[in-house]
């Protein structure tokens, strides 16, 4: 060994030396070890540092008083020996004593790929009412490498985002191969995993079953409307099987618009171990040195009162902190899709204008067809990227309509689908390098398009001069219908040259760049989030957006499973729901179920006969009345549609002084009803309550007794019949307080 070789080596260990020491230190100013308690309102999960540095969870569950005691709680449990030492640790590396899935792994300058994480110190923030920021700088005693761990606590709501931020000081290059956004450790007896799997017009379909030993993996790798297969939401029950009032339940979500991976690892000690982030699939990142690698969030909630009380802390966390105007208005609206498809023009639309105004709607929203002129939009196999207004459909442009909808006391708006491109259209002939694919290879079209390359800022300049151009045609535009409708084929980047495996990371992040550009300049404009129904539902996307399209398929039957699985997870303010001709149930029950969120009509208004036309105009009169408490309200779900021949679902102001509840029936068959009441939720026990039932059709009268006084102890206990059946299949009863 030479003289440098052996200096070296005597100058790395007493760099670790001087590091332990100072960690050493750190955490030993007091004989016990360092408790790092990240606490909410109601639960706890609590870190803890020991002598070596090591930072582990060593509870997560319902909050304790006094803090101490979190200390007694590993020795209360008497599991098989845990060899490695480390099976809790809060962020789990790769490449040391770690016998299971990594949260971090790495390969550094000198090709070595161990990581070895310890605590150096920690910062608590407040961020705001109720909102802590804990901050956990860990590193490596051997390379400058080193993650920070936070953690954003919403007190009151008893959710927490939690992310990393990543790297080093390395001299040269370190490839980040796995690089999660968080990694808890749970114990229960057993537990049950509820995921989502779907396609399109079928998202959202549950499936709950245990837990068994190994990795059980829900991940993505469609690059765009990743959510397509595998929404990037779940829930876990911990010991038994929780229901919608009863048991503990974790929800977790991860707040990010493309590839996901969540491992969920039961372990030979018995217990669960979740690793969220960004799907490392074919993306090892190229961190330089002195530069950072910030994780997306990922989100989560438990609760020991059932899924019901777990699901309106989140709603109530998306309306108040997450979702863009989560607190605010929005426009109940009149869609042209279903009327026309792609055959329309100015005049045909102008006519529809006034159906807008005589419906009683906020808005008219231009769907798919209107641009294009070389290779004109009138089938989806053409003119995306070639953002000009036909000049045969609308001459006068969209400010002609823009115009004439305000002329017609009505507002504006109109789709697009910014980020892709149609290989017949100006922009691919001009712009081939801006398309996602492989140059040498066969071409591979889903609904006839490709990506356009949004991790080359040149590209992210022309998607935000898309949406920048509307506006400055039509200064009074109100709405924008965002669409995504592919995935990603043969993924390629001419941008990313030799850095092809970090296109997926930088793809979603040239989506958020523009999106805030957006968001910076047209602060309140109202957006919907769709991707040919619910393939990209996010919290990482919803932060841009009022609002989401659960599902393309509208059949009313359909939607209340597709919004009743939605409503764990986001809240009924956030959920576009439109009234269409899909399905065969009659206009009233079709209306009913939109009204259980934003409501929207995409019908032909003209086709409507004359009580079907009263029967809307009056629902939307009672909808502006009852929107309030559905998009701020507390929500409970009353009746589970899988689980019997009915569906009912309800909303409840702060003040529990008024709410509405939505009654379906879901079964068909002969003497199918709700032979049973149905027990209501969220009410003042020592109240006195009068239901009405509104949304009656033209010419039919209610078997609901107006005046009856109920108290709020009766309508929990023994409940409320809405009197289901198979010839009066949706009832909407409207509660008030009774003064």
């Amino acid at each position: 060994m030479t003289f440098f070789a052996m200096r070296f080596i005597h100058l790395r260990r007493s760099a670790v030396l001087l590091f332990m020491g100072l960690c050493t230190q750190a955490v030993a100013q007091n004989t016990r070890p360092l408790i790092i308690p990240v606490e909410s309102k109601n639960n706890a999960m609590v870190l803890q540092v020991d002598e070596k540095g090591q930072l582990s969870t060593i509870y997560f569950g319902k909050k304790l008083t006094r803090t101490a005691e979190y200390q007694l709680a590993p020795a209360a449990y008497k599991q098989t020996e845990d060899y490695s030492g480390i099976s809790n640790a809060a962020y789990t590396a790769a490449g040391g004593k770690n016998l299971f899935e990594p949260a971090i792994a790495v390969t550094h300058t000198d090709g070595n790929q161990s990581l070895d994480l310890r605590y150096v110190s920690h910062t608590v923030t407040p961020k705001g009412n109720d909102v802590n920021e804990i901050a956990i700088l860990l590193k490596d005693p051997v390379y400058a490498f080193e993650v920070t761990l936070y953690y954003k606590v919403y007190q009151a709501m008893d959710v927490i985002e939690q992310w990393s931020v990543i790297r080093h000081q390395e001299k040269g290059n370190v490839t980040l191969q796995k690089f999660a956004s968080a990694n808890l450790y749970l114990k229960a007896s057993r537990y049950w995993l509820k995921q989502y799997h779907g396609d399109w017009a079928k998202e959202m379909q549950p499936e709950e079953a245990p837990l068994t030993h190994g990795i059980k993996t829900l991940d993505t790798k469609l690059g765009t409307r990743a959510n397509l297969f595998q929404p990037s939401v779940f829930m876990v029950s911990l010991d038994q099987k929780a229901t919608e009032d009863e048991g503990s339940v974790l929800y977790g979500a991860m707040e990010w618009s493309g590839n996901f991976r969540i491992d969920l690892e039961l372990d030979n000690l018995d217990n669960l171990r979740i690793i969220a982030g960004i799907n490392n699939f074919a993306s090892p990142y190229i961190l330089k040195s002195n530069t950072t690698f910030e994780t997306p969030p990922f989100l989560y909630t438990f609760s020991t009162q059932g899924k019901g009380d777990a699901s309106r802390k989140l709603q109530s966390w998306a309306r108040n902190y997450k979702l863009l105007d989560g607190k605010g208005e929005r426009l109940t609206l009149l869609n042209n899709w279903e009327a026309t498809y792609f055959d329309f023009d100015e005049s045909r639309l102008k006519g529809l204008l006034k159906d807008t105004k005589d419906l009683g709607v906020d808005l008219f929203l231009l769907d798919d067809g209107w641009f294009g002129n070389k290779f004109p939009r009138n089938s989806d196999n053409a003119a995306l990227g070639d953002w000009q207004e036909n000049r045969k459909k609308l001459p006068n442009g969209i400010a002609a309509l823009d115009s004439a909808a305000q002329g017609n006391g009505v507002k504006f708006g109109i789709w697009v689908e910014p980020e892709m491109v149609s290989p017949a259209s100006e922009l691919y002939s001009k712009h081939p390098d801006w398309v996602v694919k492989q140059p040498a290879r066969e071409e591979h079209y889903f609904r006839h398009q490709l990506v356009l390359d949004l991790s080359n800022p040149q590209v992210q300049d022309f998607v935000f001069k898309v949406i920048d151009s509307l506006f400055i045609k039509a200064p009074k535009l109100s709405y924008i219908k965002w669409d995504c409708n592919a995935v990603i084929y043969n993924v390629g980047s001419a941008f990313q040259k030799q850095q092809q495996s970090q296109f997926y990371v930088e793809y979603v992040r040239g989506l958020y760049k523009v999106l805030a550009r957006i968001r910076a300049k047209y602060p309140v404009v109202p957006m919907m989030l769709c991707s040919g129904g619910g393939g990209r539902v996010d919290y990482g996307a919803l932060q841009y957006f009022t609002e989401y399209w659960p599902s393309d398929n509208t059949d009313p039957m359909e939607r209340i499973f597709i919004q009743w699985e939605n409503s764990y997870f986001y809240p009924a303010i956030a959920s576009a729901n439109h009234v269409t001709d899909w399905g065969k149930q009659p206009i009233k029950f079709r209306v009913d179920v939109a009204m259980m969120g934003k409501l929207g009509f995409d019908i032909v208004v003209k086709d409507l006969k004359d009580a079907e036309r009263t029967f809307c105009q009056e629902a939307i009169h009672n909808y502006t009345a009852l929107k309030d408490v559905i998009w701020h309200g507390d929500q409970y779900r009353l009746a589970d549609p899988h689980e019997g021949s009915m569906a009912a679902i309800m909303y409840v102001d702060e003040k529990k002084s008024s709410g509405v509840v939505f009654n379906y029936l879901v079964n068909n068959r002969y003497g199918a009803g709700s032979a049973f009441p149905v027990r209501l939720k969220g009410l003042d026990a020592a109240k006195q309550y009068r239901l009405k039932e509104i949304n009656l059709y033209p010419g039919e009268k209610s078997p609901v007794a107006a005046e009856q006084v109920y108290s709020g102890e009766f309508l929990m206990q023994v409940g409320f019949n809405p009197q289901l059946n198979t010839t009066r299949t949706s009832v909407v009863l409207q509660i008030n307080e009774a003064i």
